[in-house]
């Protein structure tokens, strides 16, 4: 099985030297995707943990579609947030992007994040049964 970078330009670009999310086998395995915007590479409303994790939330779905995948498909996240008295205002946003059967999820206040950053995404996926090869 040979493992397949995944790049796409509606989400924002990597701020380092990794891949958007790797494809192998019938799994899609994303970076930390944050809420930048995809053309300016800045983060959306410094500080506002709503604004950005709709935001990483869609850049997250730009870049399993681009993979052959969905956030339907999503089996586990593991999310970072900036201060847990956030978690709320968080938990409701993501809410929106899963309405239902939502993935498995591990949620981790981090010690520091860049000024004005709230939460970071990462996500483990199933690639979509037609294109699985």
């Amino acid at each position: 099985m040979k493992k397949e970078v995944i790049f796409t330009d509606k989400a924002a670009a990597p701020g380092g030297w990794y891949s958007q999310a790797i494809r192998a086998g019938d799994f899609v395995f994303t970076a930390g995707v944050v809420g930048a915007d995809p053309e300016t590479r800045q983060l959306v409303a410094p500080g506002d943990m709503v604004a950005q994790t709709e935001q990483a939330l869609r850049n997250l779905k730009a870049i399993l579609e681009a993979a052959g995948s969905s956030l339907e498909n999503v089996v586990k996240t593991t999310v970072f947030i900036d201060d847990v008295s956030k978690f709320n205002e968080f938990n409701e946003a993501y809410k929106k992007f899963f309405p239902s059967d939502p993935p498995g999820r591990s949620t981790i206040q981090v010690g520091r994040f860049k000024p004005g950053m709230c939460v970071e995404i990462e996500a483990i996926a199933l690639v979509n049964q037609e294109t699985r090869v």
